[in-house]
Order: structure tokens, then C-alpha cells, then sequence
């Protein structure tokens, strides 16, 4: 088995994303209004969606969460359907006069607090507004030249108003939402897993903004600290798309990868902090864990001693109470897992 130090080098260790291989494995949870990746309406109204997140036991979730020992959390805001489980007036305002499904809730805000200071939290968002929310697609102006279906877009999109082919008032408008969250949680949240940067190259490739530099800064605002990691797809978990990229997304479905990948890779990953992420259940926030508790601890092991962080994500209800059986083998792997089976140096 490869070694931390012959698969990520010396200077890694420096970087804001650092924190993620001390931690070595964490969890992430799709709270979200749809399964996740829906790419269907809603009809899900806003004061459902509000008695739902007003429903969720943050003091419970969070001693769930320590008690597994994990490193760090994983947490969507939202995804496609307009439902967000935190305020943004800055949304409301270019929403206009369309119904804003973001809850009143603070619930992001508060989870973090309850997690601290033994747990860091990740908040998870799309590069872009939610695809499946006509009357969000058509205030944000997310309407490109280009065929969007990757984002779930309907075919007549670009038809909505004129845009440009890097959607330039559209990643204004989203620049400021992400601003607004970010600085009302500040230092209580350590980083951000964007994704759906599928057209990186069309959008933030440029050398005026709106671009990479004005998009970074938006997700640093609040907190110059944040880890930032923005996920191209399955095919490319391990790309880095960015210089203001810290980890790699990492995200894999039915190929785990394994230690010998890691050494081919260090060159792409280019000073990112190794991780991976995949689901423990049967999908993304769905089913009884695929894994035996033995592997699930054994391929744990693993990422940790190629000097990588692994996040499983593990299915959570309504009121955030983790699936039994999934927190089942979270225990397994709490009690499998020691100090001294983590590479820190």
C-alpha cells in the first residue's frame, strides 16, 4: 500500500484543505425537497417546506454526528427545486415577485454552531440557480446560447431573455446570494462543495470578471479560510479546475478508486488535498448501506494512509435523525478506527 508521503507531498500540508486529511473521513447529508439529481418541478409549497425544516432536531443530528467520531459534514443548502433550507434576502429580492421556497430557518447557521467546535461543516451548493424552478431560471437569468441539459434545464432556455455565453448577469446575481450566506455565517462554516461545474471552461474561463477570482470571492466572503471544491461530474472526480481549488470533489458512484490510482494522479491534483466521496446507502440520501461494515472500515483505512479524506454520505429524514442501520455502521467504523491509524505528518 502507498504511503501519505509518496502520493501527497510535503507542501500539501500548508494549504486551507489541510484540516481534511487530520479529519480523514467525514459525512454528507442531502437534505433536499426531491431525491437527489430530480430534475422535475416541484409542488412542494413554501410553508411545507418551512414546517419541514423547522421540524429538523439540530441539538439530536448533532450529537448523532459527534458520536460517530466523523471529521466533518457535508451539507446541502438546496438543488434544484428552489427549496433552501436558509434566508437569503438578496434571493428574495431578485426572485421579485415569484414565491421563495427558502426557508426562514436558519439551518445551516445553526448546524454549524451545534457541530462546533469538535466537527466542521461544508455547505453544499450548485454552480447555478435551480434548473427546475421556472420562476428562478427566469429572475436569475439563467438562460445560455448553449444546450444546458446537464443542469436539468428545459430545451427553451436560451428563449427566456437574451444572456451572453458565459452568463455573466446570471453569475452576478448568483455571486451576490452566495455572499449574502456567506458572510452571515462567517467563520462557523469551513468550505464549500459546489456543484455542477460542468461549463467551467464557458463560464469562469476569463480574464475580466464575472470569473474564477469573483466567483471565489463570493464563496470566501465571511471567511478568507473556506476550502473550496468545485465537482465537474463522475468522470473527472479528481480534477482541478481552478487554482482557488483546495480538494478534489472527488465524487464517485460504483468505481471506488483505489491506492494505486493515487500516484498518477498527484500531478493533475496539483497541491489539492486528496478526497473522495460516495454514498453509504443505496444512492445519494437513500437506502440501507451497500457495504459491509468491514469494508467500509477497510477502504476508510485506505484513503486515510494514501494521505486522503474520504466523506460518505449517509441518508437523514425530515426531522434529521440518521437512517438506524447506516448509523449502525457508522459505529463500526468509529470503533475500528484510532488515532494512530491516521497519517498526520
Amino acid at each position: 500500500m502507498l504511503s501519505a508521503r509518496t502520493t501527497i507531498s510535503d507542501s500539501q500540508s500548508t494549504h486551507r484543505a489541510a484540516w481534511l486529511r487530520e479529519c480523514g473521513w467525514g459525512l454528507m447529508f442531502h437534505y433536499l425537497d426531491k431525491p437527489a439529481s430530480s430534475n422535475n418541478a416541484s409542488s412542494t409549497s413554501a410553508e411545507e417546506w418551512n414546517r419541514r425544516v423547522d421540524s429538523f432536531d439540530v441539538p439530536a443530528f448533532a450529537q448523532s454526528v459527534k458520536t460517530s467520531e466523523a471529521g466533518y459534514v457535508i451539507f446541502t443548502l438546496g438543488q434544484n427545486t428552489g427549496h433552501f433550507c436558509a434566508p437569503n434576502e438578496t434571493y428574495d429580492a431578485i426572485l421579485g415577485s415569484s414565491t421563495s421556497k427558502l426557508s426562514q430557518r436558519d439551518l445551516i447557521g445553526e448546524i454549524a454552531e451545534a457541530l462546533q467546535p469538535e466537527v466542521k461543516l461544508i455547505a453544499y451548493l450548485p454552480c447555478h440557480a435551480p434548473a427546475n424552478d421556472a420562476g428562478a431560471v427566469r429572475a436569475f437569468g439563467l438562460n445560455p446560447p448553449w444546450d444546458g441539459n446537464k443542469w436539468g434545464l428545459p430545451a427553451n432556455a436560451s428563449k427566456i431573455l437574451p444572456a451572453d455565453e458565459r452568463l455573466s448577469a446570471f453569475q452576478r446575481h448568483w455571486e451576490a446570494v452566495i455572499t449574502e450566506w456567506g458572510q452571515s455565517w462567517g467563520s462557523s462554516v469551513h468550505g464549500w462543495w459546489i456543484d455542477g461545474c460542468y461549463y467551467h471552461q464557458r463560464m469562469y474561463q476569463h480574464a475580466e470578471g464575472p470569473n474564477w477570482d469573483s466567483f471565489a470571492a463570493a464563496l470566501l466572503a465571511g471567511n478568507p479560510a473556506r476550502a473550496l471544491a468545485f465537482n465537474s461530474g463522475t468522470a473527472t472526480p479528481f480534477e482541478k479546475l481552478t487554482d482557488w481549488q483546495n480538494y478534489t470533489a472527488g465524487e464517485c458512484s460504483n468505481r471506488l478508486p483505489v491506492a494505486n490510482l493515487w500516484e498518477p494522479l498527484t500531478e493533475s491534483m496539483d497541491s489539492m488535498q486528496l478526497h473522495v466521496l460516495s454514498y453509504l446507502g443505496q444512492w445519494w440520501g437513500q437506502g440501507k448501506p451497500r457495504f459491509s461494515r468491514e469494508f467500509l472500515s477497510a477502504y476508510t483505512k485506505m484513503m486515510n494512509d494514501c494521505g486522503g479524506a474520504i466523506t460518505w454520505d449517509v441518508p437523514l429524514d425530515a426531522k434529521g435523525h440518521i437512517d438506524d442501520a447506516c448509523q449502525r455502521a457508522l459505529e463500526s467504523l468509529r470503533v475500528s478506527m484510532t488515532p494512530s491509524d491516521l497519517i498526520l505528518d
